[in-house]
């Protein structure tokens, strides 16, 4: 485990037989359903959130200039550094010494870093700036 200021990041750890039960009963966001007969089985949320285990970390978030990404603060992070950064994705990044989760801008040379929250500013990024992509968000997992 690693802390900045706004991160703090983990490691994945895959076990053979993790998971928990998934009851495969479609749950209803409308009016409820009668019960009927429901699948049993384990789903490992690893195995579906992590594509490339080497190259993958979680991150918890501290903060709020992501919310308009539906990014909030203690949300948890699934970061790939295996994947190529391009404009629009959102990423973690490395700026003068602290870590930050911010949408990427790219436009040939030039690279932003986008808060998706009106009350935070737009880094523009140059070179006098000690400047990582780290990795890219791709999944979040709320806190509740």
């Amino acid at each position: 485990m690693t802390n900045s200021q706004t991160l703090t990041f983990f490691s994945p750890e895959v076990h053979e037989n993790s998971g928990a039960t998934f009851v495969d009963i479609g749950i209803s966001a409308g009016f409820p359903s009668p019960a009927e007969d429901f699948v049993q089985e384990r789903v490992s949320l690893d195995k579906i959130l992590i594509k490339n285990q080497e190259a993958t970390f979680f991150a918890r978030v501290s903060g709020q200039s992501m919310i308009d990404a539906g990014i909030n603060d203690k949300d948890l992070l699934v970061i790939d550094r295996s994947i190529e950064p391009v404009n629009n994705k959102i990423a973690v990044c490395f700026i003068d010494g602290e870590f930050t989760v911010k949408r990427l801008r790219v436009d040939g040379t030039k690279v932003w870093l986008k808060p998706e929250n009106p009350d935070y500013p737009i880094i523009n990024i140059t070179e006098e700036n000690d400047f990582l992509i780290w990795g890219i968000v791709t999944n979040v997992i709320k806190s509740v």
